[in-house]
């Protein structure tokens, strides 16, 4: 199969493109590194041409919900209009889970605008959405760093492995027939708790206050419903 990932060069889409070349398949990379502006669609029909599916795994440059939510609905319709003229089959979406159960928290509703533009432009959209990867809690520390102390929101989560939503999103793409999907890892976590214990094992000299965050995820907005795939390792077990 022919296979574009859509944010080739991030931190999902790099593996995306690396899973799907290792199984034999061809693999258009979309984005700024390899010459795309997917906020333009100079090109694209063209660089869609002959391709069964996409998989779009964008990131938006800001966390700011009225950006956020520019960047990517731009960004589906763009490839969704280029997918349609080239005669695309199918568009693989990630998202987030509890993104629609989140509407006090920007991003999420950002991520949700994301999946409705998907919809209405893109041919054959299936959504996944996925709970927060591994690395989120190494994130979370950094952008919330202010000197000797980082403030993070305590609210639970499931954490997955990055490599497992690639996978998934491979799989997706690829199969006969596919439907909007959730996925998480196997155990529950809470944020701030993460992040101690890898401030812990990295040894850093930073202090870990936790703060408030938003009312729906304090209530479990983050964590997957009962129809969601369980898979790959805890993430204690990752961070070993």
């Amino acid at each position: 199969m022919k296979i574009a990932v859509a944010g080739s060069t991030g931190l999902i889409g790099s593996q995306v493109r690396a899973l799907a070349e290792a199984a034999g398949h061809e693999v258009v990379g979309l984005a700024r590194e390899t010459g795309f502006d997917l906020l333009a669609p100079v090109g694209l029909s063209e660089a869609l041409d002959g391709v069964d599916a996409v998989v779009d795994a964008t990131q938006s440059p800001s966390l700011d919900e009225a950006e956020a939510t520019a960047f990517f609905a731009t960004v589906a319709r763009n490839l969704g209009r280029a997918a349609d003229a080239a005669g695309v089959r199918r568009t693989v979406v990630l998202s987030i889970v509890g993104a629609d159960r989140s509407p006090d928290y920007g991003y999420y509703v950002a991520k949700v605008a994301h999946e409705d533009a998907t919809r209405a432009a893109s041919p054959g959209p299936v959504v996944l959405r996925a709970t927060q990867f591994h690395e989120f809690a190494g994130q979370m520390l950094d952008w919330n760093r202010d000197g000797d102390v980082t403030r993070i929101i305590d609210v639970p989560t499931q954490p997955v492995a990055g490599a497992e939503i690639a996978r998934l999103l491979l799989e997706l793409a690829t199969a006969g027939s596919a439907a909007d999907t959730e996925l998480a890892g196997p155990r529950v976590e809470r944020l701030v708790d993460q992040v101690r214990r890898l401030v812990a094992r990295r040894g850093d000299d930073v202090a870990v206050e936790a703060i408030p965050g938003p009312a729906s995820m304090a209530a479990g907005s983050m964590l997957p419903g009962p129809s969601a795939l369980i898979r790959g390792p805890r993430w204690e077990d990752w961070l070993g």
